[in-house]
């Protein structure tokens, strides 16, 4: 076996939980050392998305919302879940419309992983959108949005003092300042 062989073995897998965004499973396993144990995983049904917005003088736009799970207030990059049987871009898009109305001309899909792999199958895209056009916004009504316009360096910035924590939206804005720093940003 090498590291990278699955030591683990699941004897039995049983629902608790279903919804129309998530199912919670009890699962009976086998360690890697070969004692039973028990595993509870979360798998997310839709993909999460997520958009770096960037106009032509360098800002980019956040969206703040009460994020009901902790209890605060977070400010975030447009975020939104995609249909796994849609084009995640198209998904984006539309989720870019509905919270903001800002719509782009260029795309560019800036990296992919997985949230919370611990626990949950979780996987994000996040993309880059420029060449801006504005119209009117049409949120869900799950959702009490604002819009806050900023220079992109002050939300990179709202990344390193945890301003901005949400992990999506750390690993976007962190990844447009890397291609920044690299001379690979194009706008």
């Amino acid at each position: 076996m090498t590291n990278e062989d699955n030591p683990w073995r699941t004897l039995s897998t049983d629902v608790r939980y279903d919804n129309a965004w998530i199912t919670v499973r009890h699962e009976d396993v086998l360690k890697p050392n070969g004692e039973p144990g028990i595993y509870g995983t979360v798998h997310f049904k839709n993909l999460a998305l997520g958009v770096v917005v960037l106009d032509d003088e360098m800002n980019t736009y956040l969206v703040g919302q009460w994020r009901y799970p902790l209890q605060q207030y977070s400010w975030e990059i447009p975020e939104g879940g995609g249909d796994p049987k849609i084009d995640r871009l198209t998904s984006i898009q539309r989720e870019l419309r509905e919270e903001t109305g800002i719509e782009a001309a260029r795309w560019r899909e800036l990296l992919q992983l997985h949230l919370s792999n611990s626990v949950t199958d979780e996987v994000a895209t996040i993309y880059l959108a420029t060449g801006l056009s504005f119209g009117d916004a049409h949120p869900d009504d799950t959702e009490s949005l604002q819009l806050r316009k900023l220079p992109f360096e002050d939300a990179y910035q709202m990344t390193l003092d945890w301003r901005i924590s949400d992990a999506m939206s750390v690993a976007g804005l962190q990844r447009v300042k890397l291609l920044q720093l690299e001379g690979k940003l194009d706008l």
